[in-house]
């Protein structure tokens, strides 16, 4: 009995003072238990103390301390933004390279993306919660990648009910989730990501468009315009505050990364479909860099995958070989985030797309 309390003591400090690299301990003790399985007690007790553990885990969704996260921005009334590293992710961004939003309610809050692990989910929620005491009823994420994703066992932890994704995008990040959490968990940190779990089973799915009561009134549209970035996407449109998060449909200042799954004449046609349902007037929380206009990041978006097009296409036309493709020009964007490490990159990749194949 005394080993039973002096475990659950040490559980309960455990909640209030670790650190992210709570599994650590978790790896000592199992440690520990296997050292002493000889000695019954003890080995009960660490036994005990690893299942107990994992229940609040379940329970609180994660145990560790805030992560010194960007601070929080308000971009019209009541809704704020989270804007992430301009850059890949890594463990100097703790996954957090994508733009994190919520938005507060008559009923309650609404969260657009999950975040990149349980440890960004957390502090993200800490943060709501010193902004309001009215708690997060909706949770929505944007596409089918870690930084969207990986986070929302949190949300279903801290119960959550109202999980939503386009049908598409909760597809595909069901199919990959073990290589996508082996990823991230590669690339940022095992001890924050480990924990994530798969539970697109508890989000409810849509095709183009789904709209949401939250109280007072007012609506949330969830809207998929298309592919592009991703062949799966949603953005949260709030025709009440005249405000939209547009997933990775728009980016502004960061250069556009293009990955195998990206469909570029897609994106075209969904961005342009996007500025014919928006009212232009409409403030814009991009996938990726600051909140801005809709005339901005059209600019920002749409004029890069068209200069790009144009450009591909005149190589195209002179039967050009991957050595002119990559030599063209684009100087002009050389000052966005990732533009080395990118614009070589994309330019083969449209011209794949309207080659139908290699070189």
């Amino acid at each position: 009995m005394k080993l039973k309390v002096i475990s659950a003591l040490f559980v309960a400090s455990m909640v209030l003072n670790v650190q992210a690299s709570a599994d650590q301990y978790v790896s000592g003790f199992k440690n520990y238990q296997q050292a002493f399985q000889g000695d019954a007690a003890m080995a009960h007790a660490f036994k005990t103390y690893l299942s107990e553990i994992d229940k609040l885990e379940r329970q609180y969704g994660y145990i560790g301390a805030e992560l010194p996260l960007p601070p929080l921005q308000e971009v019209v009334p009541g809704v704020y933004v989270m804007v992430g590293s301009m850059i890949w992710h890594n463990p100097t961004n703790y996954g957090l390279n994508n733009n994190l939003a919520f938005a507060v309610f008559d009923d309650g809050v609404f969260v657009f993306n999950a975040g990149a692990n349980p440890a960004i989910a957390y502090t993200l929620h800490q943060r709501i919660k010193r902004i309001t005491h009215k708690p997060v009823k909706w949770v929505a994420v944007e596409n089918s990648q870690g930084h969207a994703y990986l986070g929302a066992s949190y949300w279903v932890d801290v119960g959550v009910k109202n999980l939503y994704a386009s049908a598409r995008a909760n597809a595909d990040f069901a199919d990959a989730f073990d290589y996508i959490k082996d990823e991230w968990s590669r690339a940022v940190g095992h001890e924050i990501t480990g924990k994530a779990r798969n539970v697109t089973d508890k989000f409810t799915t849509f095709n183009e468009r789904l709209t949401i009561d939250v109280g007072g009134g007012e609506v949330v549209e969830l809207i998929d315009f298309g592919p592009g970035h991703t062949p799966g996407s949603a953005a949260m449109y709030i025709p009440s505050r005249k405000v939209i998060h547009t997933g990775d449909l728009a980016f502004n200042e960061r250069m556009l990364a293009f990955f195998p799954y990206t469909y570029t004449l897609g994106w075209i046609d969904s961005y342009k479909k996007f500025i014919a349902t928006i009212p232009p007037d409409t403030k814009v929380i991009p996938g990726h860099g600051t909140p801005t206009d809709m005339k901005t990041a059209e600019k920002q978006t749409l004029g890069y995958l068209t200069f790009l097009h144009r450009e591909v296409e005149k190589v195209v036309a002179k039967e050009g070989r991957q050595k002119d493709v990559e030599a063209i020009d684009q100087s002009a964007y050389k000052d966005r985030p990732v533009y080395e490490q990118t614009h070589q990159h994309n330019a083969v990749h449209v011209y794949k797309e309207l080659t139908g194949g290699d070189f």
